[in-house]
């Protein structure tokens, strides 16, 4: 599914909160025209008038005011602006593009979603479908792992799905008042009792998380088709035209994100590529 190519279209700031100290989550209401629905894991080009445009998958496909969700860490010019954002603010907005999660893939299957840092928002909305649809799913286990406590986003929202799935959250450092595991979020699957074969992951986060996620998943079993990553690179059109954002043969605002890890599997191997 493809979005807007032309100009963005008009989106207002509906709501806005605090996730950590450089990450918010916001959602956007169109102030006009409205895009076409967006489908779990996929991403829109965002513009922060007179900065910049950045893609930035949809964190939440209907948020409390029927809008779009997107969750924005601070790391440049556009995304400071974006994290600045406050309701009533008008951002430019074209999408959606790119592949999302296979959720009919997954279906009748154990789910296990993979989460390192700011990724946890991408996979956000597969989680939320597979909560809404429990009977479609044999089961849900959500591994997230953030670098401190104090970086853990979605962090209540993460504690509520533990009534109805299985969900471990890790950290790389210890701070005050953490009781919970401390360690890389690949290290969370030691404690899993996986069926290989009835089991479809899904992953995102740093792309070395998710090459040794990916690696000892098929070490236990998963076929390499079965595990979904979400590849993040350069992306300037969203539309295949640029180039920006290749991948060996792969453009991944048209073939992506998301990409089963039967295709990318050598190409994660070339870490320069």
């Amino acid at each position: 599914m493809t979005g807007t190519v032309g100009p963005p279209l008009p989106y207002r700031v509906a709501e806005s909160h605090v996730e950590t100290a450089d990450t918010r989550t916001f959602e956007l209401v169109p102030d006009g025209a409205r895009l076409p629905p967006f489908a779990s894991g996929q991403f829109a080009m965002i513009y922060a008038f007179g900065v910049g445009e950045v893609p930035i998958s949809a964190s939440g496909l209907a948020g409390r005011h029927g809008g779009i969700v997107h969750t924005v860490r601070a790391v440049g010019a556009v995304s400071a602006a974006l994290h600045g954002l406050r309701p009533g603010d008008v951002v430019g907005l074209r999408g959606p593009f790119g592949t999302g999660w296979d959720m009919a893939a997954a279906r009748g299957r154990d789910v296990l979603v993979v989460a390192g840092g700011i990724g946890l928002a991408p996979l956000r909305p597969a989680v939320h479908e597979i909560l809404a649809r429990p009977d479609a799913y044999a089961s849900l286990t959500v591994l997230a792992g953030a670098r401190t406590p104090s970086d853990i986003a979605f962090r209540e929202e993460t504690e509520s799905w533990r009534a109805r799935a299985h969900v471990e959250v890790t950290v790389d450092r210890h701070q005050p008042g953490w009781r919970g595991p401390v360690g890389l979020v690949t290290t969370l699957l030691d404690h899993l009792e996986l069926r290989g074969d009835r089991t479809c992951a899904f992953i995102c986060g740093p792309e070395v998380m998710m090459r040794q996620t990916a690696r000892d998943l098929v070490a236990r079993g998963l076929q390499p088709h079965r595990i979904q990553v979400s590849l993040e690179r350069t992306m300037r059109c969203g539309t295949g035209h640029c180039g920006h954002c290749q991948l060996g043969p792969l453009l991944l605002c048209r073939d992506g994100p998301v990409v089963g890890y039967d295709r990318v599997a050598s190409l994660l191997q070339v870490r320069e590529l």
